[in-house]
């Protein structure tokens, strides 16, 4: 199997996952964006967006879809859930709720506040989707009260992708108004040691 990662980019999760399930990988280190910077990558996901997945025939984009496959084909492993254990529903909605609520809004503020030629960045957008993505934390800051993971009583892809989107927090600075329960929770998950073997292999 083989994962295309850009550093720190949404493929961390995958990444992530590789490392915590001790899975054989190859791993593709690409320059952002990898649709100007690596041939042949629209050829592998014409989307030119990050992560790209194959496993032989199986090819995917979607970084948290990316996880919860990881556990199911290649498990059984803790990461996951069961549907027949308590907690299933949750740890499918955080699982999923990691990007479509908490990194969708940070994507346009990193992209109208950096990635944007100067003369086209929109300070407004960044406010405004800055305070819709701090605003989303509030359930994440309730769910870990008194709690290291935030289902099943123990780590799962749950925390991987919840997790990510606070980290991604903090290359924009918002981590600055992090709640206490969030960045206590934010610095667990980086002392994990798949955490930080999947930074150390993006940059090798």
């Amino acid at each position: 199997m083989k994962l295309y990662h850009c550093k720190d980019a949404r493929s961390l999760r995958p990444l992530w996952c590789l490392e915590e399930m001790g899975i054989d990988y190859e791993l593709i280190n690409m320059e952002f964006p990898p649709r100007f910077n690596y041939e042949g990558y629209l050829d592998i996901n014409p989307l030119g967006t990050v992560p790209a997945f194959t496993d032989g025939e199986v090819t995917m984009t979607e970084s948290s879809g990316i996880c919860h496959y990881l556990v199911e084909k290649y498990g059984p492993t803790d990461l996951s859930v069961k549907p027949d254990e308590p907690g299933y529903g949750d740890y499918l909605n955080w699982t999923y709720r990691s990007d479509a609520t908490l990194t969708f809004p940070q994507t346009l503020v990193l992209r109208y506040s950096r990635l944007e030629p100067e003369e086209t960045r929109l300070p407004q957008v960044v406010d405004d989707y800055s305070r819709w993505y701090l605003s989303r934390l509030r359930s994440v800051e309730t769910a870990i009260e008194d709690k290291h993971f935030l289902v099943a009583d123990r780590f799962t892809i749950a925390d991987i992708t919840v997790a990510y989107a606070l980290f991604l927090g903090t290359s924009l600075g918002l981590d600055e108004r992090y709640k206490p329960n969030c960045k206590r929770y934010l610095a667990e998950m980086m002392e994990r040691p798949a955490f930080k073997s999947s930074r150390e292999k993006q940059n090798d």
